[in-house]
């Protein structure tokens, strides 16, 4: 069956926003006494903001109260928020808009799907909302990838099907939860740890979706 239907992921596969998340999560460790390093930032992605909070805590095998999670949470968010009001189309990865931009010149749908609250404030940042035909982001959904619901919401609203959907994503849980779904799973890193992709590029510009014989 023809693809017609192309979901991306935000984080890591349109802009890096993973080094802003880690700049406000390592704040927030260090406010608690935590020592928090780039290699602990990898349990953080594509997961939700709670249990990132919870992962961190574990890490300094610390307990805080309920009303002090909640305060973190929120400061987390605020400080990411002060790194994310300074993007702008820079922030757009490699090969990213001209994949956009073939694929929209083809007629098919765009969809974004992604874990982030922020997604929609982010596109308009870079200037690359207009390319989508459908955001399905946090506030969308109530489970975390590797459960498909985003993917499945997406492809619902554009009245798609699975076998006719490509995602891209980054991290090893969007990848399952791609495949859970039934469509075509594209990863955007590294081959050693998004193997359960069927097809793996560093980045967009070594991607070519026609010689895929996915356009």
């Amino acid at each position: 069956m023809k693809i017609n239907t192309y979901i991306f992921d935000l984080d890591g596969v349109i802009v890096d926003t993973a080094k802003y998340h880690y700049l406000a999560w390592k704040k927030l460790a260090e406010e608690l006494g935590i020592d928090f390093t780039q290699e602990h930032n990898e349990l953080l992605k594509g997961v939700s903001r709670i249990r990132s909070l919870e992962i961190i805590l574990k890490l300094g095998n610390k307990t805080i109260s309920d009303a002090d999670f909640d305060h973190f949470l929120i400061q987390k968010n605020k400080d990411y928020l002060s790194y994310i009001d300074k993007m702008d189309e820079t922030e757009i990865l490699p090969g990213v808009l001209e994949t956009l931009n073939f694929i929209k010149e083809k007629g098919a749908k765009i969809i974004l799907g992604s874990a982030s609250k922020n997604a929609k404030p982010i596109l308009e940042k870079v200037r690359l909302m207009d390319y989508f035909d459908m955001i399905v982001d946090g506030n969308d959904v109530s489970k975390a990838k590797p459960d498909p619901e985003v993917f499945i919401l997406g492809m619902e609203k554009v009245s798609s099907k699975p076998e006719e959907c490509v995602v891209f994503e980054d991290s090893v849980a969007g990848i399952q939860a791609a495949n859970i779904a039934g469509m075509t799973s594209i990863g955007i890193g590294s081959k050693e740890v998004l193997h359960e992709a069927k097809f793996v590029f560093k980045d967009f510009t070594e991607m070519d979706l026609k010689e895929l014989e996915l356009i």
